[in-house]
Order: structure tokens, then C-alpha cells, then sequence
């Protein structure tokens, strides 16, 4: 990796690791929409006029059936699916849960092909990978969590194909006016159903501040960061910041809003951890394993 793409991944790591924190504290007081419709409508307002400047929007309405597609499979659907999520497990556990996305990514990439192709040893990450991730879960698997679980797993599955609506079929599109337009449409999507869930009384400084850093922060810069991350290193490796930002959320989660961090939990999260690094894990291409073959056919025959 480019020392770009090292600035890119720390980077991304921590302003993607801080959001299930204030998602927590947000949705504690206003509805999943209500949030997803401020978050977007915040960084819409800021990255909109940029884009515009940029002369970056018209450019992306020529793709607008894959731009819609992303907005709704990036953002749309899993920030509404996460906030629900939140509202019955910890930000903790949804946090770890995530480290689900880099093997979706891989198995994704394995079936529909291409440089990021998987062979026996990432295989063994991805069944090693989903074995962590189910440690994760076991814990928490009850009649109540059932289906924030499986709306996580449905966010998992949508962060994966994102990225790849990106590479394949948005490639050479400005990122800024893709971006832009992706949150204006689910801004758009979401206001009225945010208008008619609006709170009653305003909310409390703390929800305020978490939706505020949502929006300028986790959702505008982001997304530019994340942008250029999957220009430097490509799909399925930018989903490799998941390894990072499930601890943050973690640590986050424990020493702010005091959630217990189970022992099942953290193994798990490790074994996933090894997995998705067995997983993403670039083979060697079939030129470099046969030169290295015949190295060392050649180092025998003189030695011998």
C-alpha cells in the first residue's frame, strides 16, 4: 500500500469508527429517518455547492440508474437499518458485527470475478472470517436482538456492494458530484417520512452534536476520503478499514455509554479479524508462482 493509502486508511478508520457511538446516542432521542434525512441533508449542503462549482453533477446524470442504485445500497438502506439496529443492541456489538464486510466483499469478488479473485487461502479466511463473526453474535442472539442482527447483516451486505457500484460502473465519474448527488437523492427520499416521525421536543444537545458530526464529518469528509481510498487500493481492500473501525466503536462504546464487552465477543472479533486478512489478501498472480517455481527448480539443479 501507497503511503497514501495508508494517510487514506487511518484516516478513514477513525471518522468511520466514531458513528455507531452517536448513531446510539441519536437515535435514543429522534427516529432512524430523522437521522438519516439530517445526516444527508447536512452533508448535501455542503458537498452539493462544491460539486456544482466543480461542474461534477452533470457529468454524474449520465449515470443516474448506478448512482441511484448506490445511494440506496450505501446509504439509504443500511443508515436507516443501522440506526434501527441501535436501538436494541449495543453500539458495540453493531460495530464488531461490521467486520462482517470485508469477507461479503471478498466472497463477492470471487463470484463475479476479477483481479480480486480468491484461491484456497482466502477461502479459509472467509469460512474463518464468518466463524468470528458468528462467535460475535452468538452471545447476543435472542428473540429481541433477532432482528437488529439481521438488519446488521443486511447493512454488511450493502457496504460490501457499494464499493463495487463504485469501481465497476461509476469508475472515471467525479466522486465529489457522485457523493453529492447520492445524498441529495436520499435526503430527497427520506423528508417525508422524517416530516411526519419529527420529534415533538427538540432534542438534547448530546443527540444535536452526535447528528451534527454525523453529517459534516462522518457523512461529507467521509465520503471524499473514502472516494479516493477506493482509487488508491480498490474495492475490496477499502473495505479493509473495517478491521479498524469495529474497535474504535468498541472502545468508544465502553468508556462513554459503559457497554460490556463480552470475552466471547473479543475472540470473536479477532477471529474475524484473521479471517478477513486471509481473505482480502492478494494472491500471488499465475506469472509470479511460475517464475518462482522454476527459481527453484533452477536453485536445485545446481545445487545438486
Amino acid at each position: 500500500m501507497s503511503r497514501r493509502g495508508i494517510l487514506l486508511f487511518a484516516a478513514m478508520a477513525v471518522v468511520w469508527g466514531i458513528p455507531y457511538l452517536l448513531i446510539r446516542v441519536a437515535v435514543a432521542e429522534v427516529s432512524p429517518a430523522v437521522l438519516v434525512f439530517a445526516r444527508t441533508a447536512i452533508a448535501t449542503a455542503i458537498l452539493l455547492p462544491v460539486a456544482l462549482l466543480r461542474a461534477e453533477v452533470r457529468p454524474v446524470l449520465r449515470y443516474w440508474p448506478w448512482v441511484v442504485a448506490f445511494a440506496a445500497i450505501e446509504v439509504a438502506i443500511p443508515w436507516v437499518l443501522l440506526g434501527s439496529a441501535e436501538q436494541r443492541i449495543s453500539s458495540s456489538l453493531a460495530g464488531l458485527l461490521i467486520a462482517g464486510v470485508p469477507l461479503v466483499g471478498a466472497l463477492i469478488a470471487a463470484v463475479i470475478g476479477g483481479p480480486d479473485r480468491v484461491g484456497r487461502r482466502q477461502l479459509a479466511g472467509l469460512l474463518m472470517g464468518f466463524a468470528g463473526v458468528a462467535t460475535i453474535a452468538w452471545g447476543d442472539l435472542s428473540a429481541e436482538s433477532a432482528v437488529a442482527l439481521l438488519q446488521v447483516a443486511v447493512v454488511v451486505v450493502c457496504y460490501a456492494v457499494g464499493p463495487f457500484i463504485l469501481s465497476r460502473r461509476l469508475h472515471g465519474v467525479p466522486s465529489t458530484g457522485i457523493m453529492a448527488v447520492a445524498l441529495a437523492l436520499t435526503a430527497i427520499a427520506y423528508l417525508p417520512v422524517a416530516a411526519v416521525a419529527w420529534p415533538a421536543t427538540l432534542p438534547s444537545r448530546e443527540a444535536l452534536t452526535s447528528i451534527a458530526i454525523l453529517g459534516v464529518v462522518c457523512t461529507a469528509a467521509a465520503f471524499l476520503l473514502f472516494a479516493a481510498l477506493i482509487r488508491e487500493v480498490g474495492p475490496v481492500r477499502a473495505t479493509v478499514i473495517t478491521y479498524v473501525n469495529p474497535a474504535v466503536a468498541a472502545v468508544l462504546g465502553v468508556l462513554v455509554l459503559s457497554e460490556t464487552l463480552t470475552p466471547a465477543m473479543i475472540a470473536g472479533f479477532a477471529l474475524a479479524i484473521a479471517g478477513s486478512m486471509l481473505a482480502t489478501r492478494r494472491p500471488e498472480p499465475p506469472e509470479a508462482e511460475a517464475a518462482a517455481i522454476e527459481l527453484a527448480e533452477g536453485a536445485e539443479g545446481a545445487e545438486a
